[in-house]
């Protein structure tokens, strides 16, 4: 059966580039999820240190939770994906429980330790869906039009990560409570569930599933996907987390409370405008030149905060960080990776990159604190221009 001139199961853009249907479904489910966790992301960072009082120290242990916490599970559940073969299953649990938290956040009250248990309990979620997620993007795509279809996810996971603070933003004007922006959270994450059994299609290989969690980690045999994995590591530990930077935007800006849960939208925005055309062009013209321009403007993004500006530039700067390598790595991760373990493989890398952002939010945080937050910057910008010389090994 053919639409509009191709198979059945992919939609052609306007652009006439073929989308797999399973992509374009991920994606949607991605956009509608973003917008239910954007709309507790954007407020949660200025409801801890602005209302509570929380130090940078402290908000950096919490913050940290949004990145290791799950590391362990990570790996256990993307084994169980590839050892089951049934990748919709366990991403499908871990966006139930991230939905199930939405309605624990407004429970956990003041206190910072139950937040965190809640944050910890979501980030488990998290942990349990990206890498069977991804595989099944990797599955469903032309290994060399990888950087678009991951493109395109990232750019529908952005749109909900853009509309999510103005949800936000909506609500806290309206109600003025932040307990009504989480109640209303839980109702779009419930929305995002629904699609995901709906119209999410498993992928299944012909080649006999790992029988231990082992092949994980007998991966980093493989010489090209080691380096990917440390190179993707040593940048992570370098990379301010974004809650951060919109804390040091606030701070020195003075921007009005009110309208803190804006500032992830200029991030979002360039995310979902460049994307695609970068993923497109990491096919073309190889993942590794695009992963290094990312990390350039993330250089650039430093350098303004401790700069003291031009701040404008922040925003879009982060924006284009994201764009040319969230996608572009996993893209670059996919055909190093055997049938068979392809989720387990993809898992490593994120729990690998999780630690290190886990560790980076806590180091930052501490530094911060002890020496005020231009070294630390300086520190992360020498950092990730010392790692990039690792950048070859993405491909």
């Amino acid at each position: 059966m053919y639409i509009s001139g191709v198979k059945s199961g992919v939609k052609v853009s306007r652009l006439g580039l073929a989308v797999p249907a399973n992509v374009l479904a991920l994606g949607t489910v991605s956009l509608v999820t973003d917008v239910s966790s954007e709309m507790v992301t954007a407020v949660l960072p200025f409801y801890l240190v602005l209302s509570l009082g929380l130090s940078p120290l402290a908000f950096g242990l919490v913050d940290g939770l949004y990145f290791g916490v799950t590391a362990v599970l990570r790996l256990a559940g993307a084994h169980l994906a590839d050892r089951l073969q049934r990748r919709k299953l366990v991403a499908g649990l871990g966006y139930a429980l991230s939905a199930a938290c939405r309605l624990a956040l407004p429970a956990a009250g003041g206190s910072a330790a139950l937040i965190g248990a809640v944050v910890a309990a979501d980030r488990t979620g998290k942990g349990l869906r990206t890498a069977p997620r991804d595989a099944l993007i990797s599955l469903s795509a032309d290994p060399g039009r990888l950087g678009q279809a991951f493109g395109v996810h990232r750019a529908m996971d952005t749109a909900g990560a853009f509309l999510g603070p103005l949800v936000a933003f909506a609500v806290l004007g309206a109600s003025g409570a932040y307990d009504a922006v989480f109640a209303v959270s839980f109702a779009v994450a419930l929305l995002g569930v629904l699609i995901f059994v709906l119209y999410v299609r498993d992928r299944r290989e012909a080649a006999p599933p790992p029988a231990t969690i082992r092949p994980a980690w007998a991966l980093l045999g493989d010489a090209r996907f080691r380096r990917l994995c440390l190179a993707a590591c040593g940048l992570g530990l370098v990379t301010v987390s974004d809650a951060f930077v919109y804390l040091l935007l606030q701070r020195n800006t003075g921007l009005a409370t009110e309208h803190l849960p804006l500032l992830p939208l200029g991030t979002a925005a360039v995310y979902v405008l460049l994307a695609v055309p970068l993923g497109r062009l990491a096919d073309r013209v190889g993942r590794g030149t695009v992963f290094v321009l990312g990390h350039l403007a993330l250089v650039a993004v430093y350098g303004a905060l401790a700069a003291s500006g031009p701040y404008w530039l922040v925003l879009p700067l982060l924006g284009l960080f994201y764009a040319a390598t969230d996608g572009v790595i996993m893209a670059a991760a996919g055909p190093l990776l055997p049938a068979g373990s392809r989720t387990s493989g993809l898992a490593l890398l994120q729990t690998g990159q999780a630690l290190a952002r886990m560790l980076s939010s806590i180091l930052y945080g501490a530094a911060w604190a002890a020496f005020g937050h231009v070294p630390g910057l300086v520190a992360m910008g020498v950092g990730v221009m010392a790692c990039l010389s690792l950048w070859k090994v993405v491909r």
